[in-house]
């Protein structure tokens, strides 16, 4: 049978070019089962599924040290100085911006900083509270507060002097820089309509401790705005406004008001309309006021610094001054990673994010990096030059698993690393031009 299945003009006017050079995990599972499974081969039984493991193991292997990686994404790095890793990323080969030429600039990784875990709300003493002082009525469920208070947020819990046991806040208000409360309970039957309570004596002064309605530590927001002037019904999901107001809102917020929903976000704003995904418990004509909170932590003040800060290499100098050299060891010990004018990044792992230095902002951006070729079935695939090292692999782990094939694991482990390193030797792709042309220059004197 013909191994080409297709004529030479469906070939080029195609789009599957250069396939020829590989062979499908399929294949290589089926041939393995052929060759080496039966009745007086080396493995005298094997289930499909464990061979199809084992063959996605060596693929996987394979992929991390012994085939060439050609997987790469560009992206324009936004004012966020941020990138979200590729959906099957495992390790990076390279990071670079490319210049209007299209010729590659190096990105290095700096290890003098990183995103730590999320800043909690903290107070002047440094404990993780959210703390007001707050004027009690015994007469009002109303409390006003010391200052405005735009991290306070309905459905929180409230603690303190005078305040009933598992009280919340079932709304907010704010005036003139002040921000006004209102106490009471969240009905398990009917939270659209919370009860509200009185604290138990008037007392002015009283330090007022707020909480998640979780028990987890408070994290600041990114952002919080207040608007006023706002009107709804509550037979539409809009909240109008006017423009003017409107232009710090954005999508994903959360709306901080006892009319709505805990937990209603937006979903759309144009104009002088805002979209939410929850309708309110009761309208509002005119005059209506929301506390409007980003849905996304503050940054913490180690990422917040590092990527404010110009840094050290986005100055291109003579290098005769101190202007290269503001970091840890000055021109003696110089560090790499400072020494250069492309720019620096980190990963964080937790997020799974790049973060880059603020001289890239804006630069177009090229990731090459290393996936184990399992993402999707048309990734499953092996090159030629390295069909016999997956099935000496797959022949090795199968063979490693069974009490009756332990005596051959010695002799399949010296073939298994042998055919490995025959692959690499093939897939590096020296050739013998390229290398005598480099090795030219080897003779040349550079003057100094």
């Amino acid at each position: 049978m013909a191994l080409l299945n297709n004529t030479a003009e469906a070939y080029y006017n195609g789009s599957n070019h250069g396939n020829y050079q590989f062979v499908s995990l399929e294949d290589i599972i089926n041939q393995f089962i052929l060759i080496y499974v039966g009745e007086d081969k080396i493995i005298q039984k094997a289930k499909r599924l464990d061979v199809a493991f084992h063959a996605q193991r060596a693929l996987a292997e394979l992929s991390f040290d012994t085939f060439k990686s050609c997987k790469a994404q560009e992206i324009t790095v936004p004012a966020t100085l941020q990138m979200v890793l590729p959906q099957d990323y495992v390790n990076y080969t390279k990071l670079s911006w490319v210049d209007t030429s299209g010729i590659k600039h190096p990105l290095y990784p700096t290890k003098h900083t990183s995103n730590p875990q999320d800043l909690f709300l903290q107070d002047s003493d440094g404990d993780f509270t959210l703390q007001a002082v707050g004027t009690l009525d015994s007469t009002s469920s109303d409390i006003v507060l010391d200052g405005e208070y735009k991290d306070i947020l309905v459905g929180m819990q409230v603690s303190g002097p005078y305040i009933p046991g598992g009280a919340v806040v079932v709304a907010t208000s704010n005036a003139s820089d002040i921000t006004t409360i209102t106490i009471g309970f969240i009905q398990a039957s009917n939270p659209s309509f919370p009860l509200t309570t009185l604290p138990t004596e008037s007392n002015a002064g009283t330090t007022l401790t707020f909480s998640d309605r979780f028990g987890s530590l408070l994290l600041p927001q990114k952002e919080s705005f207040i608007v006023e002037n706002l009107s709804w019904n509550v037979s539409d999901y809009k909240i109008t406004g006017t423009a003017s107001e409107l232009t710090d809102i954005k999508v994903g917020m959360i709306v901080s008001h006892d009319h709505f929903p805990i937990g209603t976000k937006i979903t759309n704003v144009y104009e002088t309309t805002i979209v939410v995904d929850k309708l309110p418990y009761i309208a509002v004509s005119s005059g209506g006021e929301i506390t409007f909170i980003s849905s996304d932590k503050k940054d913490t003040t180690t990422w917040a610094n590092y990527k404010s800060t110009t840094p050290s290499e986005n100055n291109n100098d003579d290098y005769e001054d101190d202007t290269y050299w503001p970091y840890n060891g000055k021109r003696y010990g110089l560090e790499p990673s400072h020494a250069q004018v492309n720019g620096s990044f980190y990963i964080d792992c937790s997020s799974g994010k790049i973060h880059f230095s603020s001289n890239v902002s804006g630069k177009t951006v090229i990731l090459d990096y290393i996936s184990d070729s399992l993402g999707t079935d048309s990734e499953m695939q092996v090159h030629k030059l390295a069909e016999e090292a997956m099935y000496r692999s797959i022949l090795h782990a199968i063979a490693s698993g069974r009490a009756q094939t332990q005596q051959l694991i010695p002799r399949l482990k010296k073939e298994k690393f042998a055919a490995v390193r025959q692959a690499k030797l093939r897939l590096s792709n020296i050739k013998i031009e390229e290398l005598t042309q480099i090795l030219r220059g080897k003779s040349k004197w550079i003057k100094h």
